[in-house]
């Protein structure tokens, strides 16, 4: 049940039935367009809901259904309800297209893409083009849409006399021209024309009778006349003759082939249907890829939980000025049947109300709507909507008078499966009277379990809302800072209507709003100035929750990573040792020999002081060698090992402390550490890489470093000054990768690649392939890379640039253009 009348209008599907009926190419299509109307029914709603989603898969992934040429040939096919009727020429090659775009369309719904789109494969099953017509009609016709000569052997005949005549007469005609020409009637350079449908010459009316002929015509100024020579007048006739023979063999055939056609009448009708039903479904699939419409998940019940929700008029019409459309959030459950809105004047009240009917009525029309995937969407028996002004002379009603009349139906005809939409509620008459009015209306309504969303400024109301079961507030968000409407909708509490805020902005005498303020009563404006305090608090306090959780989030992040480090350099640790005392056992080994053999040359040379002494200190140097090389792998190791658990253990205090701040813990200043000023030639380290470097040159905040090959620019922040010991012992632990990391870095910038593809990745996979590109880039000094992530549900792009919001060296990022993939690719500047 829908209520007004007037509804498509109200609520803009109108304009939306306007759009469909634009994208179908045949009558039919949009037939089904403007017959649309409102399901109730949970099957035949996901039916055609499934049908359009398929076919909006079908537009996106450019499968090729070549759902081209369709003509409506169905005023032509019932003339051969009639015995006796024909279609003309023209008629039956239309036929013929649309009979084609048929047959292909059918056989795309064969094979596999049976499997990739069953719900339109199941559409083509009662679907076929009889092959004695489509053999017909294809014998019938040239590609250019002409009858074939071999349609009949008559008709062949008659062609081929035609012809053979026609060039006996341009032969003859030519013959006389050229005669002409050389007697000096005509000029050199006049040819043969037409006229009346027979070939003549053109001749000065002066001589016209130098040849004998007929003239059929003659210039507008009478210098010029038209003759047929007498010579081909018989011959012309005789070609008349045929023509008109032809002419009846042609429409004998037709009549013939029509008749032939009369039997398959039905199965003609039902392929029309088909392909009308196919154009209306590619239309709505049309409007669902330019608005972004998706299918959501259905239920057989009232309910509505809508993500990323945006009305698909106003996206198109913002998409066209190049402007964002803001979406919103809103759910109607069993415990919170009926959403009462408030907010400031142009704050998007009305907008969110319309958007809520449009896009149920859309749903329950079998059309996909602009939501996120994950939203979920019910069915309700009926919508009522009181929008806009029905003031009628012709009824007497004035403006209060026509929503009353909407109340009383409302009232009447509400039920536990209705949802009513009713803008600026209680409005048009004196307002505490149209107030209490409202609220009894709304304390109905409530009763009958309805379901329904509502906009108001009336404080009773939300109070009402406040304190009645079933009923809930929600705001139309306002940025007091720099006095503007956001747009966003947030449910739970009321929105203040900021009237004495946005009047103060226009520039209304501060003296009136004094007075307007003694007059309203100071517990008014203290309600007032509460909701805008509440909000004001709330919108601090989801900022930095928000902050807090992209920090623990990086926190966990490198905790991971580190411990990850730790667990692998454990296992390089165990490696290293059993290497090390394998080869320390095959040098044992060969010391034992060493001694073996000294202690022989020493017994058989029989030697004396000397030689003893230098056979000793060289086996005493031999055994502090090994010592040291073992020694020394293992302080190495063990060191690398310190520095990593070292790193641990800060970031669990990081982590620590993250979670004290989420606690709510009111905010302190933050302690500064004693800042020492970097100079030419100081060793530094990059705290969010952990890499030293040697300062070149010092230009105010910006500091230029070398770290390794690699010369940068970097904020003073982000410096910790080093002293020679410390950089001493950084560059002994890396000296060993120095030498490899210069190659490595030559290698990187050649093969270096600026995007990534993170498609079809787990979210943990993904922001790993993120964090190397970055990595990667600031190792070249790359000034901007591309993530491709494709555009989906958006859960894989809103993961990656929290991330990205968190990494140290990234200074912004972007949509691409919507040329280029728009929201699709997410475009990062790099720090340089």
């Amino acid at each position: 049940m829908i209520y007004p009348e007037s509804f498509d209008e109200k609520s803009g599907f109108a304009a939306i039935r306007e759009l469909l009926s634009g994208y179908c190419i045949c009558k039919p299509g949009r037939e089904h367009a403007l017959r649309m109307s409102f399901l109730t029914s949970y099957d035949e709603i996901a039916l055609r809901l499934k049908q359009t989603d398929e076919f909006r898969r079908i537009q996106l992934f450019g499968d090729g259904l070549p759902l081209g040429y369709i003509s409506d040939t169905t005023g032509p096919l019932r003339k051969l309800r009639v015995e006796g009727g024909y279609m003309e020429l023209d008629e039956l090659y239309e036929l013929k297209r649309s009979l084609d775009t048929a047959r292909s369309v059918i056989n795309f719904f064969h094979g596999k893409n049976a499997e990739k789109y069953p719900f339109l494969t199941a559409l083509s099953e009662g679907a076929s083009v009889p092959a004695f017509v489509r053999d017909r009609l294809s014998s019938l016709f040239t590609r250019e849409g002409n009858m074939k000569d071999n349609a009949s052997s008559e008709l062949s005949s008659l062609r081929r006399s035609i012809s053979q005549k026609q060039a006996s007469v341009s032969k003859k005609l030519h013959a006389v021209l050229k005669e002409a020409q050389v007697g000096g009637l005509v000029e050199g350079d006049v040819s043969i024309a037409i006229r009346n449908g027979r070939p003549v010459i053109p001749v000065s009316s002066s001589l016209k009778r130098k040849i004998p002929g007929f003239v059929h015509d003659e210039s507008a100024t009478g210098k010029t006349s038209y003759i047929e020579p007498a010579i081909v007048v018989e011959l012309n006739n005789e070609i008349r003759e045929l023509e008109y023979a032809e002419r009846r063999e042609v429409l004998r055939i037709l009549k013939e082939v029509s008749g032939s056609l009369r039997p398959y009448l039905e199965e003609l009708w039902l392929i029309f249907r088909y392909l009308g039903l196919m154009d209306f479904i590619r239309a709505k699939a049309i409007f669902a890829v330019k608005a972004g419409a998706v299918m959501p998940v259905l239920r057989d019940r009232p309910f509505l939980n809508w993500r990323n929700a945006i009305h698909p008029l106003l996206y198109l019409a913002l998409k066209k000025e190049n402007r964002e459309t803001v979406p919103l959030d809103i759910e109607l459950d069993d415990e919170n049947r009926i959403l009462v809105i408030s907010g400031p004047n142009a704050g998007g009240k009305s907008v969110c109300l319309q958007t809520v009917g449009l896009l149920q009525y859309m749903l329950q029309c079998g059309m996909l709507v602009p939501v996120s995937e994950n939203s979920e969407a019910g069915i309700f028996s009926g919508i009522f909507i009181d929008i806009g002004d029905e003031q009628s002379i012709e009824n007497d009603l004035s403006t209060y008078s026509s929503h009353l009349v909407n109340m009383k139906y409302f009232v009447r005809h509400s039920n536990p499966r209705s949802l009513i939409l009713i803008d600026e509620f209680g409005t048009g008459t004196e307002p505490m009277l149209g107030g209490a009015i409202a609220e009894s209306i709304l304390e109905k309504l409530n009763e009958c379990r309805t379901w329904g969303v509502i906009t108001t400024h009336y404080t009773n109301l939300k109070h009402f809302a406040a304190s009645t079961p079933g009923i809930t507030n929600g705001a139309m968000l306002f940025d007091t800072g720099r006095m503007e409407p956001l747009f966003r909708l947030e449910t739970g509490k009321p929105g203040s209507s900021f009237a004495f805020e946005i009047a103060r902005k226009i520039g209304l005498p501060e003296e009136i709003l004094k007075s307007a303020a003694g007059k309203v009563g100071e517990e008014h404006i203290d309600f007032d100035r509460h909701l805008k305090d509440i909000i004001r608090d709330k919108h601090y306090w989801d900022r930095k929750r928000r902050n807090i959780r992209k920090l623990e989030k990086k926190l966990e992040e490198d905790l991971e990573r580190y411990g990850t480090s730790l667990a692998d350099a454990e296992k390089e640790k165990k490696k290293i040792i059993a290497a090390a005392r394998a080869e320390a056992r095959q040098l044992m080994e060969g010391v034992n020999r060493k001694i073996e053999n000294t202690i022989r040359e020493i017994r058989e040379s029989q030697a004396g002081k000397e030689r003893t002494r230098a056979a000793r200190e060289e086996l005493a140097e031999l055994r502090k060698k090994v010592e040291e090389d073992d020694g020394g792998t293992s302080r190495e190791v063990e060191k690398k090992l310190s520095l990593l658990r070292a790193e641990k253990e800060k970031l669990h205090g990081k982590r620590k402390k993250c979670a004290g701040e989420a606690e709510g813990v009111k905010e302190r200043p933050e302690a500064k550490p004693e800042e020492t000023a970097i100079a030419k030639g100081d060793h530094v380290r990059l705290t969010e890489r952990d890499i030293t470097g040697e300062v070149l040159d010092v230009n105010g905040k910006s500091v230029m470093v070398a770290f390794g090959n690699m010369i940068t620019t970097v904020d003073e922040k982000k410096l910790e000054k080093l002293s020679r010991k410390q950089a001493k012992m950084a560059n002994r632990l890396s000296s060993g990768t120095g030498r490899k990391a210069g190659l490595d870095l030559r290698e990187k910038k050649l093969r270096f690649r600026s995007e990534t593809d993170v498609r079809g990745f787990r979210a943990d996979e993904a922001l790993q392939k993120v964090e190397s590109l970055i990595d990667d880039a600031i190792m070249v000094n790359a000034r901007e890379v591309k993530i491709l992530h494709g555009k989906g549900t958006g859960v894989l792009k809103q993961l990656i640039r929290e991330y990205l919001g968190a990494m140290p060296l990234v200074r912004s990022f972007r949509d691409e253009h919507v040329e280029s993939g728009g929201s699709g690719i997410t475009v990062v500047e790099l720090e340089t």
